[in-house]
């Protein structure tokens, strides 16, 4: 077992820059905005070290609007599989603006996607805003279950509690 991972960005996941585009232009005339994760490459079956973004978090209570989109940074989450952001520029400009870099400290790619969203209107860029190249692989990307139980999972935990005196006033004994 490994117990660290390459830090080496190997690229995006097709299915995630998919979402990424879709997203941008659902939200349109706003900017979209979120924070781009990656998984370890050997788990998708890339025969490399490194790692591969497979997943994109938005916070909730983001705020966007044409010119811009800002996130409670005290939402944001001490997330280990960050690796940068992403967020769209609705007038189609595919370059960072001032604010745009004053976000981008943490990560090493941040991503602008731009107006028409098609597979063209994004470039990515490194921490100084210097247009970087994020490879678009073709891998499975897992399906991450958050809750890994069903309602029946709930029942039997709940009965299971009340059978052996527990339950939440059970503390108080």
């Amino acid at each position: 077992m490994r117990l660290f991972r390459s830090d080496e960005l190997l690229g995006i996941a097709r299915e995630t820059m998919e979402f990424v585009l879709e997203a941008s232009e659902e939200t349109h005339p706003n900017e979209y905005m979120g924070f781009l994760r990656a998984d370890d490459a050997r788990k998708l079956d890339v025969d490399r070290d490194g790692q591969v973004i497979t997943d994109v978090l938005v916070i909730p209570g983001t705020e966007s609007s044409p010119t811009s989109a800002s996130v409670r940074t005290h939402m944001k989450p001490n997330d280990m599989r960050a690796v940068g952001s992403v967020h769209s520029h609705p007038n189609g400009a595919l370059r960072p603006s001032a604010a745009d870099l004053a976000t981008f400290g943490q990560g090493e790619v941040h991503v602008i996607v731009g107006a028409p969203y098609g597979w063209g209107d994004w470039k990515a860029f490194d921490n100084e805003g210097t247009q970087t190249t994020l490879d678009v692989l073709d891998v499975e990307v897992p399906d991450e279950h958050f809750f890994d139980f069903t309602q029946d999972d709930i029942d039997a935990e709940i009965v299971e509690e009340n059978r052996d005196g527990g339950g939440f006033l059970s503390w108080f004994r």
